[in-house]
């Protein structure tokens, strides 16, 4: 056995939500250095197009599609003209800052509609295809907040929308198990990508978090990519509803 080839990805087909800018460009970026074909998908297009862009100028296979992950139509039509995937990455996501008692019933639902209504609506659209070809692996982003309370920032919705994929992510794998499609989701700590970067001007925020996490650092979202394709790849394949902790010993102590 060739331990090295259990990581390619060569003729193979992938997909990413949310990958016009960090931990979704990263992953689309690693599937495609692996050799897959990556749909680099976005709310934004041009972030899409941008991704895809500069992978296709890496010498890479890439191209882009504009996709809401809340868009049922949208995602059954774009499910119904490409192939089967091989890989399905589901990184879209929101986070809002808000006091429980203050928060309105349009903010909750706009983070659980993207965060976990997105994914399994991408998961559905997308696994329907995979269990058809009878192959597939779909590696969802979810976040060591599904499993603890973050602190001192007030989140109820993300951290409730985050422990909703983790056991969506347990619940899909052990429906299709015996149909050829894995299910798994890699949790990471805070990382630094654009969605935090409001936070720069808040460090005693940052040092807070720090101090909670055993490494002392936040994570770089090249590390949450190189878990991704671990799962994406064959590498994983005993490996179906599992929850990857890449989190820094975050939920450790």
């Amino acid at each position: 056995m060739s331990y090295l080839k259990q990581f390619d990805l060569s003729g193979r087909t992938a997909l990413v939500t949310g990958a016009g800018q960090g931990i979704g460009a990263e992953c689309a970026t690693a599937l495609a250095e692996a050799g897959a074909h990556v749909h680099c998908t976005d709310r934004d297009g041009d972030r899409a197009k941008e991704t895809a862009k500069r992978l296709t100028a890496a010498g890479f296979k890439a191209s882009a599609q504009t996709l809401d992950v809340t868009d049922t139509a949208g995602l059954e039509k774009l499910a119904a003209e490409l192939p089967p995937l091989d890989a399905l990455v589901c990184n879209a996501g929101i986070v809002t800052n808000t006091p429980a008692e203050d928060m309105t019933d349009d903010e909750w639902e706009r983070v659980i509609g993207v965060n976990l209504t997105g994914v399994f609506k991408t998961c559905r659209a997308f696994g329907r295809r995979m269990l058809s070809a009878g192959r597939g692996s779909i590696v969802n982003i979810g976040s060591m907040s599904g499993d603890i309370v973050n602190t001192p920032q007030p989140q109820c919705h993300y951290n409730a929308s985050k422990a909703g994929v983790h056991h969506l992510t347990r619940s899909l794998a052990v429906e299709w198990a015996k149909r050829g499609v894995r299910v798994n989701a890699v949790a990471p700590t805070y990382i630094a990508t654009p969605l935090l970067d409001k936070l720069n001007e808040q460090p005693e925020l940052i040092r807070r978090w720090l101090d909670l996490t055993p490494m002392e650092r936040m994570g770089k979202p090249s590390e949450i990519a190189a878990v991704v394709l671990f799962l994406a790849s064959d590498a994983s394949s005993l490996m179906t509803g599992s929850i990857v902790a890449a989190d820094a010993g975050y939920t450790a102590i």
